[in-house]
């Protein structure tokens, strides 16, 4: 009796694919392979839509694919990964259907010129240096420092440079100004103490692509620890006047109670205290000097 009744269950079941699908929806079973051919994880596609609005994104999974369920429509897909030429195709969602189009291959992107051997001036009005962090663990706050200034030196070989950049601790500005009263005090910053936040860093590491790891030492509220910056190299272009800029961003993130900046004990004195994890984003412009 019970074997008869799973065999019922089991004729009742669908198993075709199309089966799983919303009413009315359609799906893209995408896969991304390299110029040889073996599946790439982690690509950027972009669905968009044909006003060239995004409508959904993912990545591709470990074995190269990504599947998006959509209503019936024809739509535009960019491809991207780092250190590839983006690749844009069309493809059709019919209701009720998986279509799963050719492979997409992509191939490798020509390598940017790296900056020529010497001094380079960061220029700080044409560059950023931003924080995110989230409010005792609830709202984002985003800021800025406003004041800094740094060099890069470039060797013969990149991974021989290095970078100092020097922040003005008391610039902190997250647009509010009793916040930023707060963060400059001795519970936070201390700026009367630590005037300075100092980066130094002496290791460039190619990580493929535009994308290298900065390593080095970050030097805040007394406390010097190893820091990475994941950084995306962006190329030389030429200024307004002539001269010659080079352009990268970075990220890193900080944990506060690194630096003694005690997040927790802050909470238990009643507090209202910047989460304990915080994100730094630098947009950086520099100047070959002659």
């Amino acid at each position: 009796m019970p074997l008869a009744f799973l065999q019922r269950l089991r004729d009742r079941t669908p198993h075709s694919p199309q089966s799983l699908l919303p009413q009315g929806a359609g799906a893209l079973d995408l896969s991304v392979h390299d110029p040889i051919g073996l599946p790439m994880a982690g690509v950027e596609i972009s669905v968009r839509d044909t006003g060239s609005q995004e409508v959904t994104h993912g990545r591709t999974d470990p074995n190269g694919r990504l599947t998006v369920t959509l209503p019936p429509a024809t739509y535009r897909l960019v491809v991207t990964s780092d250190g590839f030429r983006p690749v844009r195709i069309e493809a059709a969602v019919v209701a009720g259907e998986r279509t799963v189009p050719r492979p997409i291959t992509l191939r490798l992107a020509p390598a940017l010129p790296l900056p020529t051997p010497g001094q380079w001036r960061i220029d700080p009005d044409h560059s950023a240096i931003r924080f995110t962090a989230r409010h005792i663990g609830l709202a984002e706050i985003h800021g800025r420092f406003n004041h800094f200034e740094g060099g890069l030196w470039i060797g013969e070989r990149m991974r021989d440079s290095r970078v100092e950049v020097t922040i003005d601790a008391a610039s902190i500005d997250s647009g509010v100004r009793m916040r930023d009263d707060h963060l400059r005090s001795a519970e936070f910053l201390d700026v009367a103490r630590f005037p300075y936040v100092q980066f130094a860093g002496e290791r460039f590491v190619h990580k493929g692509g535009s994308r290298w790891a900065v390593q080095g030492v970050l030097h805040l509220h007394g406390v010097s620890r190893n820091v990475q910056l994941d950084t995306r190299y962006l190329g030389i272009g030429t200024g307004i006047a002539g001269e010659t800029r080079t352009a990268c961003t970075a990220v890193t993130e900080l944990h506060r109670e690194d630096f003694t900046l005690d997040w927790r004990t802050m909470l238990a004195r009643g507090i209202a205290a910047i989460g304990a994890t915080i994100r730094i984003e630098l947009d950086i412009q520099a100047v070959q000097q002659d």
